[in-house]
């Protein structure tokens, strides 16, 4: 779904709360929410997610003690998004019941480490007991399998659900995907508060140029804000919108329905491990 964000801030939560109920009208099945827990509102989005019974809360950007427990006394589960082996332990010790491993390949915010998924899934999967969910860089069932063979129980896929049917960005967004070179997908921001992996772009070029003439963290996040990614996402403008999305839109070639991607995973992974 859109992030509520994206529209005026008292309207937020009502937007959650519609984009909940729609879930739930049409599955039976446990569905999550992920919610920034440093950004405005978070608590709050978090009261309504459970207000709604949602059974599944993936925290991110943000320390796991502010609310990993808070969530869980209230009968959710907390799936942490961690960068580095280091966030993993602390979401582990705080309660988390599972954790995402992301790597550097993805799309969106990005630690500035910049780990690759194979580095960090192991790595991750040695030093904690929960489950551990890779992220960043699948797109297919080559990258399942290969996330399990790294001892993952499963995986989070982002870019590849952007270009499909039912996701609610832009169609200009979506073809900006398809039309993806293995190349086109860039690190920027790395001398701003945060480094993000976007779409090649007038407005990734210019956050270069202003990194090259060594502009202050502020500007930089000024064109890097949410304002851009509105651009994208919702006025379609692919010039100068933030196109956030992972490396693997060089591997998507068209938007199919949500449908055709998962059971392209079931009949691929079954194929992938034959062939091993």
């Amino acid at each position: 779904m859109i992030s509520p964000i994206f529209g005026p801030r008292e309207g937020w939560l009502d937007y959650e709360r519609q984009e909940i109920r729609k879930a739930k009208s049409l599955t039976s099945k446990p569905f999550g929410v992920n919610i920034s827990i440093e950004t405005p509102l978070a608590k709050e989005r978090i009261d309504v997610a459970l207000e709604e019974g949602v059974k599944v809360i993936a925290t991110a950007a943000g320390n796991p003690s502010l609310y990993t427990k808070y969530i869980k006394q209230a009968g959710a589960k907390v799936m942490h998004i961690s960068t580095a082996v280091k966030h993993a332990t602390r979401a582990e010790a705080e309660g988390a019941d599972a954790v995402i491993a992301s790597g550097a390949e993805g799309g969106g915010l990005l630690s500035r480490d910049e780990l690759s998924t194979m580095i960090l899934v192991p790595q991750v999967v040695d030093a904690v007991r929960v489950p551990v969910i890779a992220a960043g860089g699948i797109a297919d069932a080559r990258g399942l399998v290969a996330a399990l063979a790294l001892g993952a129980e499963g995986v989070q896929m982002g870019t590849r659900f952007l270009a499909t049917e039912e996701c609610m960005i832009h169609a200009n967004y979506k073809q900006a995907i398809v039309k993806a070179a293995s190349t086109d997908a860039a690190v920027v921001g790395r001398k701003g508060f945060v480094p993000a992996r976007m779409l090649k772009n007038k407005m990734s070029q210019q956050v270069q140029e202003m990194e090259a003439r060594s502009a202050s963290s502020e500007e930089i996040f000024s064109l890097m804000g949410w304002e851009r990614s509105k651009m994208a996402v919702v006025d379609g403008n692919t010039d100068e919108g933030s196109l956030m999305c992972g490396q693997v839109a060089g591997m998507i070639t068209d938007v199919q329905s949500v449908a055709e991607v998962v059971q392209s995973l079931v009949r691929g992974y079954n194929k992938v491990v034959s062939r091993l």
